[in-house]
Parts: C-alpha cells; sequence; structure tokens
C-alpha cells in the first residue's frame, strides 16, 4: 500500500512559478514510477509529468516541456513537480500517483493517487 499526499498548490499569476510535494508513504514507494495529472474541469484528467523509480527516466506533455520539471528524492519520500511561467491554462487540480510497473502517461495505469491540490493561474 502506498499513500501520496499533494501539497503546494494555490493562486498564483501568469508568469509565475510554483512547486508542488508530493510525500509518500508505504514500505515499497521507492520502486514505484511516479506520476503527475491534471484535471481540468470538464477535461479529461491528463498526464504532466512523470519519473522513473529512479529519476533516470523522465516524460513532459507537450504542453508543459521546458517549464515544468519532475523530480524525486527517495531520501525524503517526496517527488516533486517545479512550474514555472504559469498560464492560465495550467489551472486545474493536480495529483499525484504512483505505478508499481514502470513509468507511464495513461491515468488509468496508475495503482495510487493523492487527493489532490488546486492550482489556479490568474492573467
Amino acid at each position: 500500500q502506498v499513500q501520496l499526499v499533494e501539497s503546494g498548490g494555490g493562486l498564483v499569476q501568469a508568469g509565475d512559478s510554483r512547486r508542488l510535494s508530493c510525500a509518500a508513504s508505504g514500505r515499497t514507494w521507492r520502486s514505484y514510477a511516479m506520476g503527475w495529472f491534471r484535471q481540468a474541469p470538464g477535461k479529461e484528467r491528463e498526464c504532466v509529468a512523470a519519473i522513473s523509480w529512479n529519476g533516470g527516466v523522465t516524460y513532459y506533455a507537450d504542453s508543459v516541456k521546458g517549464r515544468f520539471t519532475i523530480s524525486r528524492d527517495n531520501a525524503k519520500n517526496t517527488v516533486y513537480l517545479q512550474m514555472d511561467s504559469l498560464k492560465p491554462e495550467d489551472t486545474a487540480v493536480y495529483y499525484c500517483a504512483a505505478r508499481q510497473f514502470g513509468l507511464s502517461s495513461r491515468y488509468k495505469e496508475y495503482d495510487y493517487w493523492g487527493q489532490g491540490t488546486q492550482v489556479t493561474v490568474s492573467s
């Protein structure tokens, strides 16, 4: 079992930066690939970034490439999403998720989810 708790959301202005954190617990979470997803009202949940268990492989959605950075610190049981140059279209609830077998961008392939944190970007 893996438990995930996101933090760091809030209201920011366009162009600002924000870092989201995902605190993980559970005996085997460090062997899990991790992903950050977001869901805006009326839209499907999408993967914005994902990282392999050791940080060696990453994935980014085209919409955030060059602006967002995913990282993990297994010693601190935390996964991060650094978001720079935020845009109003980045407004969404952001979720952290864990997947037991390898990195994926498909939300249905993730096993554990956090409760989400709201990020609102004003223009």
